[in-house]
């Protein structure tokens, strides 16, 4: 037993708490998983006259492409924003397709948000290493980068 009682060594977290974080890490992974399987609709947003672009909304300096599971949950967005009564042009793009291609794509900090109209329900995809191309994660410097992660 480690000097912190019950504490796991070297860790600082309880096997318990240790326990519920590889259970959420592992529940985490199965939801990416299905993400990566899934196409998901993506509307298209852009300038009046300009080149249709995947629509997106800049949170805390991060970019994220706004996908949805379905039409209703697209709905529900709408409805959120006010503009029901509008059409909304969407692509439909598989879930690794936004991760592995349009992410990088962006040129700033870029992750996926789904469903974000749904509260807790919805998803985010940050753009951390794991998740998006190495490339693209902003949780790694460029020399873990061109290192494939060690320094």
């Amino acid at each position: 037993m480690s000097e912190n009682g019950d504490r796991m060594a070297g860790s600082g977290i309880a096997p318990a708490q240790a326990a519920e974080v590889a259970a959420r890490r592992r529940e985490f992974a199965e939801l990416l998983g299905e993400f990566r399987r899934t196409p998901v609709l993506v509307p298209l947003g852009g300038d009046p006259g300009g080149e249709p672009a995947l629509l997106t909304a800049d949170f805390n300096g991060i970019r994220f492409i706004l996908a949805f599971s379905d039409e209703q949950a697209l709905a529900r967005y709408a409805t959120a924003r006010g503009e029901s009564a509008r059409e909304w042009a969407y692509q439909r793009i598989l879930g690794a397709r936004l991760l592995d291609v349009a992410v990088p794509a962006a040129g700033v900090p870029c992750g996926v948000a789904l469903d974000c109209a749904d509260g807790s329900d919805g998803m985010v995809f940050p753009p951390v290493a794991g998740i998006v191309p190495d490339g693209a994660a902003v949780d790694l410097d460029d020399d873990e980068v061109r290192h494939g992660g060690a320094v």
